[in-house]
């Protein structure tokens, strides 16, 4: 067997599969500023977990415009208020919750909209140093080639709202039995307070920690109301 003609064919061809998986997932990059995505690694593994359960999984898309203003506005609230203002790293918010988790055992996160998109849109959840590094790349592409709001859009869409829920569509059809579209400030806020727990922090019953985030959210909101970059992407247009 000659060794040294082996090495180099190999070498070749994991070029070429590597060289295909590249041009293959930038062309899907480019396809999701339009195509919505069919589905995603965190919903596959909320339906399995959901198997041999009276559960049933959820997952409706809406479309910016018909998602309400209040839910678009809580969201940016809750999770992201410098959302418009920055290319999808809070340097300083990450800087505080590194400080935080040098001291303390409970993990506090920093992610923006832009880096939970790039990890629930292409990645899986965990912590590892390799994930973390794919959602750097992940998040400065989709910032580069989507824009905020089809970012804001697909966060609406694919963020996981209620015990095998995703969305804020299929959230209000499960909890309020009304399209996103039609959902007030005060039932935005709610969902929007499940979301770092969705599990854990129910919508319907409601939760003390839920109706104690959702009451927290709702001074937000109006705080950061009269922001122009932020009534800007919250606007229909």
């Amino acid at each position: 067997m000659n060794l040294k003609g082996i090495v180099p064919r190999t070498w070749r061809k994991l070029k070429k599969i590597l060289l295909v998986l590249f041009i293959a997932h930038f062309v899907y990059l480019i396809l999701l500023r339009w195509v919505n995505p069919p589905i995603t690694l965190t919903m596959i593994s909320s339906w399995f977990s959901l198997w041999g359960t009276d559960k049933h999984f959820h997952k409706t898309w809406a479309d910016a415009e018909d998602i309400s203003q209040y839910a678009r506005l809580a969201v940016i609230a809750s999770e992201d208020q410098l959302f418009p203002d920055h290319d999808g790293f809070d340097f300083k918010s990450i800087e505080k919750a590194m400080k935080h988790n040098q001291k303390s055992k409970k993990i506090r996160g920093a992610s923006t909209i832009s880096q939970q998109v790039a990890k629930n849109v292409f990645l899986w959840q965990g912590r590892s140093w390799i994930r973390k590094g794919l959602e750097v790349y992940f998040t400065f592409m989709i910032e580069k080639l989507w824009g905020k709001r089809r970012i804001l859009e697909m966060y609406m869409n694919i963020a996981q709202t209620g015990d095998g829920i995703f969305g804020f569509e299929a959230a209000a059809q499960a909890y309020y039995n009304k399209s996103a579209a039609s959902l007030n400030r005060e039932q935005a806020a709610m969902i929007t307070a499940a979301l770092p727990n969705p599990v854990r922090y129910t919508v319907n019953p409601a939760a003390r920690i839920t109706v104690w985030r959702q009451r927290r959210i709702l001074l937000q909101m109006r705080n950061i109301a009269g922001d122009p970059d932020i009534a800007a992407l919250v606007a229909n247009k």
